[in-house]
């Protein structure tokens, strides 16, 4: 007989993807599905269950003074409310430690003008890695919607096809950087010396 404990260790939790929805508990996804050609389904409610949550027309303003109910509608969807909930890997806070704002600033504008910033993106929908990255700006483009174009599109109103513009990329860097500092409110400007995490495997040399 197979140990009841064991078979629990062997579980793995499944992946959460922009489409997952837990309607009963309020998260939903509102990415819409266009091989359900419903035209009685208004833009930007649930493609579960239909549920319209969120003032689109309030969030596409990209209103910066407004950004706490843009951050409220996005934690309606549920792979935002991971994102916004999830525990942030220790490598990825020593690595904003170490930055501060002002350098963690500065990677993030490049960091939206690399992965989001181009027409075409050969790597659309996976650029941006997941949890446990090991740096704190890929959870805050999934918890912000700017972690590829399809999500910017419809959370931000900004068409795929083209560059992002230099505000469009500010308003995307903002977004960020208010996650990063409501996550990780003990962060410094110029950033702080932080010592490495010691590795159980003696011959791995990763930064840490």
């Amino acid at each position: 007989m197979v140990d009841e404990w064991d078979a629990q260790e062997d579980l793995k939790p499944l992946e959460i993807k922009c489409t997952s929805t837990d309607c009963q508990n309020n998260l939903h996804c509102f990415l819409q599905d266009k091989r359900k050609k419903n035209v009685n389904q208004p833009f930007g409610s649930c493609r579960e269950c239909g549920a319209d949550l969120v003032d689109w027309e309030r969030v596409h303003k990209r209103d910066l003074s407004d950004v706490q109910n843009t951050f409220q509608a996005l934690k309606y969807e549920k792979i935002r409310h991971h994102y916004w909930h999830l525990e942030i890997d220790q490598k990825a806070i020593n690595h904003a430690r170490r930055k501060g704002k002002i350098k963690l600033r500065e990677a993030v504008v490049q960091r939206i003008s690399k992965s989001v910033g181009s027409a075409k993106n050969y790597n659309e929908g996976r650029q941006t890695p997941k949890e446990n990255s090991g740096n704190s700006i890929y959870y805050a483009q999934h918890a912000t919607a700017c972690c590829c174009r399809k999500c910017i599109e419809y959370w931000h109103e900004i068409p795929q096809g083209r560059d992002l513009s230099v505000t469009e990329i500010e308003y995307l860097t903002n977004l960020v950087m208010l996650y990063i500092e409501e996550r990780l409110p003990k962060l410094t400007e110029n950033g702080e010396k932080v010592p490495p995490i010691k590795n159980k495997n003696p011959r791995s040399s990763s930064n840490n």
